[in-house]
């Protein structure tokens, strides 16, 4: 969930419902030093939300909500605040309006989960946007080349440009980026574990596997929106 304001005492508000998908609303004096609202508007809060919205407006109106995990500790680690403002940004621009889409808010659930409880950001982050492309249908296959078919077996991968694809050695061309044969493994393995689970190993995975591993799937991921990503572009202006 996001929330941005509106006129000197609203809030707009984009959230993620688990039955009914993304949807804005309007939450009435949120910006109030006195509002009912309270806390549970901060970004990435898990909250119950109550709301009625008319045939004719797109936005609907928030009446309550009611904070059930907050995860503002992790915004206090500079690396975790911008890791949840990330995954916030990918659902927002991924994940259409109005669709519901329970596996996605899982996945948004248990990734926020994971940085509150390490502050640890490089996992969680690469494997909520793993599971944002495969969820979307973007993901390219990750065990053989996209233009001639073979299997990448023991070698990288190389990214093509303009593509969310993965090519062979033979096939790459000049300039493409590469994808190690240790963050192609994780990948796999990502694809098979639960995040969980994977945090307890965590060790094993070397900080420049899922530095290439994220790098290749935020790049998938904004060739498919058609725009940068802000968070990213502030994170790597500022590293």
């Amino acid at each position: 969930m996001q929330s941005y304001p509106l006129g000197e005492a609203d809030r707009l508000v984009s959230f993620l419902s688990r039955g009914y998908g993304r949807m804005r609303g309007v939450a009435k004096g949120a910006r109030r030093p006195k509002s009912r609202f309270g806390a549970t508007l901060e970004r990435c809060s898990w909250i119950r939300i109550w709301y009625f919205e008319r045939e004719t407006r797109d936005l609907v109106r928030i009446t309550q909500s009611e904070l059930l995990e907050s995860y503002l500790d992790a915004f206090g680690d500079y690396d975790s605040g911008n890791a949840l403002t990330l995954l916030a940004e990918i659902s927002e621009a991924v994940l259409p309006e109005r669709d519901p889409v329970d596996a996605s808010f899982r996945l948004l659930l248990v990734a926020a989960r994971a940085i509150q409880k390490t502050r640890s950001p490089a996992l969680p982050v690469a494997y909520f946007s793993l599971w944002a492309m495969r969820l979307a249908g973007w993901l390219p296959a990750l065990d053989r080349c996209a233009r001639c078919g073979q299997e990448l077996g023991d070698g990288p991968g190389y990214g093509a440009s303009g593509r969310t694809a993965l090519w062979c050695q033979k096939c790459r061309l000049p300039g493409r980026s590469v994808v190690s044969k240790g963050a192609l493994d994780a990948a796999r393995l990502m694809l098979t574990e639960r995040l969980e689970n994977m945090v307890e190993r965590m060790p094993a995975l070397a900080p420049n596997v899922l530095h290439d591993l994220t790098a290749f799937l935020l790049n998938g991921i904004e060739h498919q929106i058609e725009r940068k990503l802000a968070t990213r572009e502030f994170m790597e202006t500022t590293a």
